[in-house]
């Protein structure tokens, strides 16, 4: 039988044990990576959610200590560990309670032996009792606290006292009823009212430290003013601001009346009335001393804070927040030494309420009925006393109460402002700064930074990936197209570097001159275009298809340099800046543009980042499109050639239609590639973060914010946790567009499944 007629060896088709080894090899593998890469991504989800889920977590409180003391106090203070608070009821003794062992030590004023304390007040902040005596005098001394350790290594708080010069009255008569003290270091201020009904009397020293050669100096009084006659009615509650400059003074018939002390003297700036002609009940400062919390007899507890009306006007104090009713009984109040935290409550009922977001951290009953409450320095514990002595320290665990859903994606009246605002900034210059930690603006910047972009780079990667595929000659494709995707690697620094120190000092020069190029380059794109068609069709069949571009080229050059020139003129003719005061007219864009539309111009802007950030999108739209675009079977074009349709027709109605799945998908991934852009962003923007859509100022994105600011923050703070919420936010925005996507691309994949 001949050998091509015999049947095949079946060794033939046997598969070797090695090739099937390894085929077993690589598909385990391959299944282990998919398996792997699923598990990493779903441990960098548990990484960064636990990172963010301590933010929505409310305060926690639990009972941590007791001790029960003789002493009715008028005054409670702590050590900043909160472990040995002090009682005062305004005698001689001073009472220190170790709650850890209960033991109890009295430290005695000798100043005040055979003197009868009228009036009390505590600043936790200085740790300074402030005294009004019934002979009209007003005093004060500091309590103060050292750690030490004994030989066994054991620490111990040992506390110590230290009497303040006394300041005798010289307006009104009778006793001291209400004393308050102010103390800035360099400034200080005593508010106190003697008397009681109509022959009351208040009145407001202002003290300052006489230095001497050698020494620290003597406090002395440099000022005394009663203020009575400026009150509109008999003084109830007085108060004096921590930073020692301003007074206010609560009145029985419910205005409250504020008053400056500084170098100029004490003058009234204000009278304003918090609760329609109530008298308040309760009237404290809070950290900063730029807010104090209110509390009327009905139970309204509002929060008024110092700012300015417009940008010329004085700062005077307005309602800013309002926050839930408190119940029945006597008001605890006390302020956190920390951040804008307090506790505050009636009767039983106590709760920590923050000031910045105007939530509530934490609400609970106590066992006790409280007469007086403070917090310590570090807001980690806060104790409460009754009227008969007895006291409970309670553990706080708060570690973000700026934290919050308002305080990250609502308007906040921050202090100072004269307006809620979505506003971030991380970081301050003094102790006192209130975080402002909304991502608001950085999520405004990030679509704000991404639209500029895609703005310029999107239609001219379409339009160009459109005339690579169906117009340009294939050898110059072949060119064309290599250089458009080495464009896609050049780094990322390097084209903000570029941006900041290259383009930006161009672009803020001859504006004018770039409005003019937008204009007339596709103008006269369009003309060239238009005239082309109109010509004999025996000069336009001596360029060949696809190279038309040579004709367009030279005169698209021409109208830049037109447009370009033709600028100074421009802003000579339109954009003309008049001096308010003088009069006097100067063509200049940057002056032009603040005075006619009242936003800001700057240097770094989103038109210089739409140009750099467009010159990096546009490699991929054009890579990915362009193939889509030429992958459209052959069939499909000669079928409506032959039907008569010209270049540009089966451009319109069979190649996009066809490949729009695979456009659209260029451009998800040209909106990813923008979104998630970080160093451009930072180089070319000013890194500021705005809410105004104005193309000539910047803008901070999400990823950029992240990158500037992450290795400065401290880990497990607020701060730290925050810029993990702003990845959370910035995954979502790229998830919710690119699923949005995908169905929009299955929907027009669907619509031409015919190929």
């Amino acid at each position: 039988m001949p050998d091509h007629l015999k049947s095949p060896d079946p060794k033939r088709f046997e598969v070797s044990r090695a090739t099937l080894w390894f085929d077993r090899f690589m598909g385990g593998a391959i299944r282990f990576g998919g398996i792997s890469v699923i598990i990493a991504v779903f441990g960098i989800f548990y990484f960064i959610g636990k990172e963010v889920v301590p933010l929505f977590k409310d305060a926690a409180v639990e009972k941590s200590g007791s001790v029960a003391t003789s002493t009715q106090p008028a005054v409670l203070g702590v050590d900043e560990w909160g472990e040995m608070p002090f009682f005062y009821a305004g005698g001689e003794q001073v009472v220190f309670a170790d709650l850890a062992t209960g033991a109890k030590v009295e430290k005695a004023l000798p100043g005040l032996a055979g003197l009868k304390v009228s009036a009390l007040a505590y600043d936790a902040v200085h740790g300074r009792v402030a005294l009004g005596l019934e002979d009209g005098r007003v005093g004060s001394f500091l309590v103060s606290y050292q750690r030490t350790f004994t030989p066994d290594g054991k620490s111990q708080v040992v506390p110590s006292l230290t009497e303040e010069p006394w300041f005798t009255l010289t307006h009104g008569a009778g006793p001291v009823t209400a004393v308050n003290y102010g103390d800035s270091g360099a400034g200080r201020v005593i508010v106190a009212k003697r008397g009681a009904g109509d022959g009351s009397s208040v009145s407001i020293l202002r003290l300052g430290m006489k230095r001497s050669l050698v020494g620290k100096g003597k406090l002395s009084l440099l000022e005394e003013v009663d203020v009575s006659t400026q009150l509109a009615a008999e003084a109830v509650i007085v108060r004096a601001s921590p930073n020692g400059a301003m007074v206010l003074v609560g009145c029985e018939n419910g205005e409250v009346d504020y008053f400056i002390a500084d170098s100029n003297g004490i003058s009234k700036r204000q009278g304003f009335k918090p609760f329609d002609g109530v008298a308040p009940r309760q009237m404290d400062f809070l950290f900063g001393g730029v807010s104090l919390i209110m509390t009327a007899a009905d139970g309204q507890q509002e929060q008024w804070s110092l700012f300015r009306n417009d940008e010329a006007g004085e700062r005077l104090f307005g309602q800013t927040k309002a926050f839930s009713n408190l119940g029945e009984g006597p008001v605890i109040f006390t302020a956190s030494q920390r951040n804008r935290t307090f506790l505050t409550g009636a009767g039983r009922d106590l709760s920590l309420r923050h000031s910045t977001s105007g939530s509530t951290r934490w609400e609970g009953t106590l066992d006790i009925d409280p007469a007086i409450a403070v917090l310590d320095a570090k807001g980690e514990h806060f104790i409460v006393a009754a009227a008969d002595g007895e006291a409970r320290r309670y553990e706080i665990h708060d570690p973000h109460p700026d934290a919050g859903l308002r305080a990250f994606f609502g308007k906040v009246w921050y202090e100072g402002g004269s307006k809620p605002i979505f506003q971030w900034q991380s970081t301050g210059g003094t102790d006192d700064f209130e975080p402002k930690l909304s991502l608001t603006p950085l999520i405004f910047g990030s679509l704000k930074g991404t639209a500029y972009a895609l703005l310029f780079s999107v239609p001219i990667a379409l339009l160009a990936a459109i005339f690579s595929a169906a117009f340009l000659p294939l050898e110059i494709k072949r060119v064309v197209k290599p250089v458009m995707e080495i464009m896609s690697s050049l780094p990322s620094v390097v084209l903000g570097f570029l941006a900041g120190l290259w383009l930006a000092p161009i672009l803020e020069m001859r504006v004018p001159s770039v409005i003019a190029m937008i204009v007339l380059i596709p103008t006269s794109a369009l003309l060239v275009g238009y005239s082309w068609c109109r010509l004999p069709i025996t000069i336009r069949n001596r360029f060949e298809n696809g190279r038309e571009w040579l004709v367009v080229l030279p005169f698209l050059m021409l109208a830049g340099w037109i447009g370009w020139q033709l600028g100074p003129l421009l802003e000579q003719w339109f954009f003309v800046y008049t001096e308010p005061a003088s009069g006097r007219r100067i063509a200049d864009f940057r002056l032009w543009w603040p005075q006619v539309t009242g936003t800001s111009f700057e240097q770094r802007n989103s038109m210089v980042l739409g140009f750099m950030m467009g010159f990096a999108v546009i490699p991929v739209i054009f890579t990915i499109a362009e193939d889509a675009i030429s992958n459209v079977p052959k069939s499909l074009t000669a079928a409506a050639s032959a039907l008569g349709a010209n270049r540009w027709q089966v451009v319109w109605t069979v190649m996009l239609p066809v490949a729009s799945a695979g456009i659209f998908s260029a451009l998800m991934i040209g909106f990813g590639r923008a979104v998630g852009e970080t160093m451009i962003m930072v180089m070319a923007t000013g890194n500021t973060p705005v809410t105004e859509w104005n193309v000539f100022n910047g803008m901070r994105t999400l990823s950029a914010n992240i990158a500037v600011e992450l290795p400065e923050a401290p880990v497990g703070s607020t701060h730290y946790r925050t810029l993990f919420l702003g990845a959370v936010v910035l995954f979502a925005m790229t998830f919710v567009m690119n699923t949005l996507a995908e169905i929009l691309r299955h929907r027009l994949r669907e619509r031409n499944k015919i190929v």
